[in-house]
């Protein structure tokens, strides 16, 4: 299922992806970018064969959330659209958000995925943007909710909505780059 080897280089993120309507236009903006930017790039997920987007795209993972070693990657990108809903309450993702984070490596996340960070705790008194239907979950946490495509808070990167893709996709080509 999980075949393909990894390889440990500075240039290498790990793309979180909903098993279940992920959206397809994040996703698709997100990979072309980064991966004409020269970025190795792997995908993880829950999905026990491949990803189904919100349109029907299939897309196989290469690591599963257990297998999941921040030593290996660069950065974590976690993709929106409806079925990130589902990983709001996974803990394991909250661990592995830490661990990125506090080795100051790049945690991003576009649409409603930032919710997940902030359940985390990693958006804690930072500004941060998400989908506008999921700004009161992030102002449950106290996070202040800014209405821009894209918000930086140190290594933490936020994107609005699939409107937003290439603007958090270029964010994350220039964090990587400094």
């Amino acid at each position: 299922m999980f075949k393909r080897k990894l390889i440990v280089i500075n240039k290498s993120l790990l793309i979180i992806l909903p098993a279940e309507n992920f959206n397809e236009t994040e996703y698709l903006t997100v990979k072309h970018i980064l991966e004409i930017s020269g970025f190795k790039l792997f995908i993880a997920s829950d999905a026990h064969s491949l990803c189904t987007g919100k349109n029907g795209l299939k897309v196989r993972a290469d690591v599963s959330f257990f297998n999941m070693n921040e030593n290996n990657f660069a950065g974590i990108i976690f993709i929106g659209g409806s079925g990130v809903k589902n990983y709001w309450g996974n803990q394991n993702l909250y661990k592995i958000s830490k661990k990125f984070y506090e080795k100051k490596k790049l945690v991003s996340a576009i649409c409603s995925a930032p919710v997940i960070l902030a359940k985390a705790g990693l958006l804690d008194g930072k500004d941060a943007t998400c989908y506008p239907d999921d700004k009161n979950e992030l102002e449950k946490f106290g996070i202040n909710y800014k209405d821009q495509n894209v918000v930086i808070s140190k290594n933490i990167i936020t994107g609005k909505d699939s409107s937003s893709s290439r603007d958090f996709a270029n964010a994350i080509v220039s964090f990587n780059q400094n």
